[in-house]
């Protein structure tokens, strides 16, 4: 993709669309910067078409004469309401429609732009405008859809666009890999991506095999992964530049496909199991996105890979396993995997001694009864890393909502009478006792954060940004706060 920042529109040229962002109360000043031919046929259409610039209200203006096809016009609402996702959502709307006509250029005015954060967000919108899924599809000689090569934004901040560029195809990454079925991803697979994706980058990568997770001890990751004809394995990703003050590790839930194992699903439940790799998919496009950013922080990425089915060779309920940290869980369900490869993962990341560990999984259908299908749950044992990632949330428009874990009552559901600990404790507050169940493999001292994405990995109906299928959701976040956590690290 190529940028340009213009200072005036004199220079849009050959750009078949023109995408112009408005408040409600907006003036003829705020599109001075427009060509005045072109700003003349728009304020003269948005009389006659009511167009109030209402937030996310669009009004596309055709244009029969010049070069400039269509104007796209888009409502920020009121100005004193103005965030940043209203930006990267007019940025997309203004993209997808340029991308939909099979226009390969496009020029945008968004108020503020100069200013660098919100130019990041025109760039992360306009690589995800351009993002489809269209592998296992017949090519359909009547689609025009075009992935633009040029964008124009007067006024722009071209660091902020190139950076959100690099975020959004980071995050375009995690969908392609996460939209890839189970006979196409599985353990053996995913390992594969993660190697290409170290070679392309030059990051360091190290992979733990069955045998050597034997003879460690990922007893709860082996079990997970026991049912299928490919094993099970422990990935292990990072990026290490020379300027690194501090360290954070990413670990991800990579389920290839969970059909329940001998707690089987229903059929219908296991619709998008493909995607139950989420977690790892977005954790290997942070750190495609963190490399490509040079932010000076050390990353890991480490995750517990493996299929969950139910083969003869699989674990069942009412079976003790030995965790890597050496607790014992005894399974109720063998459906509630995710927590054990969880388990390992995060024993074995406490090791690399990170200054903080976020996790990130499709991990409970209770999380998504909880807080709908928009919005992702957050649990935390620091309330600085928790009240960072919440910023860092808020600035990258994917919502979190942080979840307790101080009952007391919902803790002791996770008492075994034969272990240190159940695998489930039963249907209610199932997300936080997930998450209790968790904090038991993370050391003491270091920060966690878990961000149960089970709601919102999946898009059924499509909505803002989000095409249906894989959303990659979290992934800014993840990314925002390491560059919060770099710049920190760096002051210090």
């Amino acid at each position: 993709m190529k940028f340009e920042v213009l200072s005036d529109g004199s220079k849009i040229g050959g750009r078949k669309i023109l995408g112009i962002a408005l408040f409600e109360d907006f003036t003829k000043e705020d599109i001075g910067v427009v060509p005045s031919s072109l700003a003349a046929l728009a304020l003269m259409s948005i009389p006659r078409e009511n167009f109030k610039a209402k937030k996310d209200k669009m009004l596309t203006i055709p244009l029969a004469d010049g070069e400039v096809r269509q104007i796209v016009l888009y409502g920020l609402g009121k100005r004193d309401e103005a965030s940043l996702d209203g930006y990267r959502k007019a940025a997309y709307a203004i993209t997808r429609q340029a991308a939909v006509r099979g226009a390969d250029t496009v020029a945008m005015a968004i108020p503020g732009a100069s200013d660098r954060a919100v130019s990041r967000c025109v760039g992360e919108s306009a690589a995800l405008a351009c993002y489809r899924f269209e592998k296992y599809h017949k090519p359909d000689p009547d689609d025009v859809f075009a992935a633009l090569s040029d964008i124009d934004v007067l006024c722009g901040n071209l660091d902020g666009l190139e950076e959100g560029w690099i975020i959004g195809e980071g995050q375009c990454y995690a969908r392609d890999l996460a939209n890839e079925p189970g006979n196409v991803i599985n353990p053996e697979v995913l390992e594969n991506r993660a190697r290409a994706l170290a070679s392309e980058r030059g990051l360091s990568v190290s992979v733990i095999h069955a045998d050597e997770l034997k003879k460690r001890g990922m007893n709860a990751l082996l079990a997970v992964g026991s049912g299928s004809a490919v094993s099970p394995r422990l990935i292990h990703v990072t990026y290490e530049p020379k300027d690194a003050s501090g360290s954070i590790a990413v670990v991800g839930k990579g389920l290839t496909f969970d059909s329940g194992g001998l707690s089987l699903k229903p059929a219908d439940s296991m619709l998008t199991m493909k995607g139950d790799k989420t977690g790892a998919c977005v954790a290997l496009g942070a750190i495609k996105a963190v490399s490509e950013l040079r932010l000076p922080i050390k990353m890991h990425v480490i995750i517990g890979a493996a299929e969950n089915m139910p083969g003869g060779s699989a674990y069942r309920p009412d079976d003790v396993i030995r965790a890597y940290n050496g607790k014992t869980i005894e399974v109720n369900n063998t459906d509630a995997e995710g927590r054990l490869t969880l388990a390992d993962a995060l024993a074995y990341t406490c090791e690399q001694k990170p200054d903080a560990i976020i996790d990130i999984a499709t991990l409970t259908g209770a999380c998504a009864v909880a807080l709908g299908e928009t919005t992702a749950g957050l649990f935390s044992n620091d309330d600085r890393l928790a009240d960072d990632v919440l910023r860092a949330s808020a600035a990258s428009g994917e919502p979190f909502w942080r979840l307790p874990m101080s009952d007391e009552n919902l803790r002791e559901k996770l008492k075994s009478p034969i272990a240190d600990l159940v695998n489930t404790g039963g249907r209610y507050g199932g997300a936080i006792t997930a998450a209790m169940f968790l904090e038991n493999f993370v050391e003491k001292g270091i920060p966690w954060c878990h961000l149960d994405i089970a709601a919102t990995d999946f898009v059924k109906t499509p909505y803002s940004y989000y095409i249906k299928g894989a959303s990659a959701f979290g992934i800014r976040t993840i990314i925002a706060y390491a560059i919060r956590a770099a710049r920190s690290a760096d002051a210090a």
